[in-house]
């Protein structure tokens, strides 16, 4: 019965891996297509569709929705910002070294690092110039395709969410940490239209090659812990001379 049991749980364990993976290939494959569409032109008549029904028909340089909001929307972006997502990784690594979790450490180091790489070389690639459908309603510089707000605070958040998730027993806490991150990440990116700053294509492209990043990461995070914990074990067996 215990060995029907361990086959049982080290299968669950290999599917649930398998459907990581083929969620993995599923974004990246689905962040490219849509890049490829961009290329050619298929995204834009929507792009600009999105942007101006986020305006104010007769005045595109004015927001739809109370005087309030638009600060708001300012105040959200800034969490997927350069700055705030540099600082939050920075402190997240500190806090985990303090705890002595060296290979938490080093993950959320490689995935948050890696990702943002990642993103800036998708940047020089494609060299999509900013959207001008509508006025921005803040200052920006750089490229456009993908969204570097919606795919390093994808990176960021949920490879943290990640983390925390693995720590909680309860899948309702595990469910939330998850859900309030994938949240998070959600409304980052769509200040980013609000703000006229970023065509929809852009912001669907960072999310999916964010979470994509994120997952892949955390995939091969679970790979080397599978590999150490049987090195451990196939040690621990060895008898001594």
């Amino acid at each position: 019965m215990t060995n029907l049991t361990t086959i049982a749980h080290l299968m669950r364990r290999e599917q649930r891996l398998l459907a990581l993976f083929l969620g993995v290939a599923a974004l990246v494959f689905a962040g490219f297509k849509l890049a490829s569409e961009m290329l050619e032109g298929d995204t834009l008549a929507l792009d600009r569709l999105v942007l101006t029904s986020l305006r104010i028909p007769g005045d595109l340089g004015a927001p739809i929705g109370p005087a309030w909001l638009r600060g708001t929307m300012t105040d959200i972006t800034a969490l997927g910002g350069t700055t705030n997502l540099t600082l939050f990784s920075v402190l997240a690594i500190a806090f985990l070294l303090l705890l002595s979790r060296y290979r938490h450490a080093l993950y959320m180091a490689a995935a948050t690092g890696g990702g943002a790489l990642f993103g800036t070389m998708l940047k020089s690639h494609f060299a999509r110039a900013r959207p001008e459908v509508v006025p921005h309603l803040i200052e920006v510089h750089s490229l456009s395709f993908p969204s570097g707000h919606a795919l390093n605070s994808a990176i960021v958040y949920l490879t943290l969410a990640i983390l925390l998730a693995r720590e909680l027993k309860q899948w309702r806490m595990r469910i939330f940490v998850v859900g309030a991150a994938a949240l998070l990440v959600l409304l980052i990116g769509f200040t980013r239209l609000y703000l006229g700053v970023h065509f929809p294509s852009d912001v669907l492209a960072g999310w999916m090659l964010g979470a994509g990043w994120a997952l892949a990461m955390g995939m091969i995070a679970d790979l080397l812990h599978r590999v150490l914990r049987r090195g451990r074990t196939a040690s621990s067996h060895v008898p001594s001379s």
